[in-house]
């Protein structure tokens, strides 16, 4: 044991004193590398190596579907090239759009509406989480002898010390709560005076850990020295949910030096913040490849939804931006990268969703999913890794019955089968269906981040058709949502209207609670954490009720001794 620990914390620190070194220069041939490994593994144990693969799940955060090098953006990102032209492209791969609902959705299999996070996301001060009795994947993974670690945001709430990662499901958290934070003090403030601190290690405020480094470099320090310590023939699942790219636009200033030329300040710090996530995933790859773990490991890259122009983050061609039911808003940058995948260096352009995660990381972790969890992901390993047809023919990409209504919306706009002014999308096969108010749906360009040319960015603009509340788009012809096809085909309109009316009869009602002012971090150590306390009325009531049966008790021993 002492020898583990003395060559894991070498390890970690010649990581760390070294630093992020590049893909190569690890400098070790097949030979080197394969004798390292053994040697790892004759100090950490002579156990037989797992057939369980190790897990690796990374989420960017608002990363644009054009913003990696081989979607053709002007930002350098060799890492995610280099995995994903060695691994397996998902090219119609769908997520939602923000933050919450892809966490939950990946994390249980399930969509919105069946866990009644339909409704936006998590705010900081609601007394909301991800629902308690939803199974979750490191639940799972955890019945089959997985150590399950997560390193990044969490976003799925934490009122309750219940919701928190570790009760949860996984065995570590270091990270963050909240949706967003300063990069280096990871300080937020929900509104003017709720403010609070946002960094945690496993169920405390890691206050030793503040070290004013940027989240990105420390949380990457973080999966390196889990790594280092565990040993590499037991299976281990790691998730990995980046802060990066999501605003305050921050970044160190060595990764500004080729993006300089962008005249767009907000395009420019998103560039060198996607530098430095880019830089930090190699590091993650090499350190798998150093202790051991990647020769039996998958890793899964994902977005958690579109980008936002506003905010530097580029979709085109794609219509529409994150928090929108256009393709912009739901169809994300996604790869699968292997040594265990039959057809590397291939595409895959079958439907695939964030839910399928679930069912698909349990099957290949050897683990057992309950007939009785009603699921909405499928498993799709064989169509990535052997290039199979996807089992699944559609996609609800949400109902949100309490976002702002369509004011044209109406029951006769839908066949009398369905309320229009009601926001809703969904995929069936080729047609996409959406309905009420979908989101900003502007088109923007490239040059729209420039000075040179915002001529063009107003000429993509739309001018929405007075009273329209109902759109068709064939996505696999016309992706970029371009024609619109509801009244030459309104039996194809119908069909998925009842599709949505059939889902609808299966959702649970929406939880999206007031505000809490218990949630205020001055009233918890200045730190966002649990908040949510018995009522103390309602213990008063129970510790009386207590003392009225022990004297009860008391009066009735009297009697029987007299």
């Amino acid at each position: 044991m002492v020898a583990v620990g003395v060559l894991a914390g070498l390890s970690v620190l010649s990581l760390l004193t070294y630093g992020y070194l590049s893909w190569d220069s690890l400098g070790r041939g097949p030979g080197e590398a394969e004798a390292t490994r053994t040697g790892l593994g004759e100090v950490l144990g002579t156990d037989a190596p797992s057939s369980q693969p190790h897990i690796i799940f990374i989420l960017a955060d608002d990363q644009g579907f054009r913003d990696v090098g081989y979607h053709g953006s002007e930002i350098r990102t060799p890492t995610l090239d280099k995995l994903a032209a060695e691994g397996v492209k998902l090219e119609n791969y769908y997520v939602q759009p923000m933050c919450t609902p892809s966490r939950s959705q990946f994390i249980t299999g399930k969509y919105q509406i069946h866990t009644g996070l339909q409704h936006s996301i998590i705010r900081p001060t609601q007394p909301n989480c991800l629902p308690l009795d939803n199974v979750t994947l490191p639940q799972k993974l955890k019945e089959v002898g997985y150590s399950t670690h997560m390193v990044g945001k969490w976003h799925l709430g934490f009122y309750r010390r219940e919701c928190m990662p570790t009760q949860r499901g996984f065995d570590t958290f270091f990270g963050s709560l909240l949706g967003s934070g300063d990069y280096y003090t990871h300080f937020k403030c929900d509104s003017p005076g709720i403010c609070g601190y946002d960094l945690y290690e496993n169920d405390n405020a890691a206050w030793d850990h503040d070290n004013g480094i940027y989240s990105t470099q420390m949380y990457t320090q973080k999966v390196q020295q889990i790594l280092a310590s565990h040993n590499p023939r037991k299976p281990l699942f790691l998730y990995i949910a980046y802060q990066a790219v999501h605003s305050p636009l921050q970044a160190p200033g060595k990764y500004f030096e080729h993006y300089r030329s962008i005249n767009n300040i907000n395009r420019r710090r998103y560039a060198a913040m996607l530098a430095c996530l880019d830089e930090a995933i190699n590091n993650v790859t090499l350190a798998l490849k150093n202790y051991g773990y990647y020769e039996n490991s998958i890793i899964i890259y994902s977005s958690d939804n579109g980008g936002q122009p506003m905010a530097g983050g580029s979709n085109w061609p794609l219509r529409g931006s994150k928090g929108t039911y256009w393709e912009g808003g739901i169809r994300a940058v996604g790869f699968v990268h292997s040594p265990l995948l039959k057809n590397k260096g291939s595409v895959c352009k079958e439907l695939v969703h964030i839910t399928d995660w679930f069912p698909t990381l349990i099957t290949l972790a050897e683990g057992h999913i309950d007939e009785d969890i009603q699921l909405d992901g499928y498993d799709i390993w064989e169509t990535i890794s052997e290039g199979r047809r996807s089992p699944r023919v559609d996609i609800l990409h949400n109902i949100d019955p309490i976002y702002t209504k369509a004011k044209n919306g109406s029951w006769a706009a839908g066949y009398g089968i369905w309320n229009t002014a009601i926001q809703s999308a969904i995929r069936v096969n080729h047609w996409k269906l959406l309905t009420g108010n979908p989101g900003y749906s502007d088109w923007v360009p490239p040059q729209a981040f420039s000075n040179a040319g915002p001529n063009r960015w107003h000429n993509e603009r739309v001018s929405w058709s007075a009273g329209k509340t109902v759109w068709l788009f064939n996505i696999t012809a016309d992706p970029y949502e371009r024609v619109d096809l509801s009244s030459r085909y309104p039996d194809v309109v119908k069909q998925l209207l009842r599709r949505l009316s059939h889902f609808n009869k299966t959702a649970v009602p929406v939880r999206y609670p007031p505000k809490d002012p218990r949630s205020n971090p001055k009233l918890n150590g200045g730190v966002w954490g649990p908040w949510f306390k018995e009522d103390e009325k309602k213990k008063k009531s129970d510790k009386s009720r207590g003392a009225n049966k022990q004297k009860k008790n008391k009066n009735k021993n009297k009697k029987k001794t007299n």
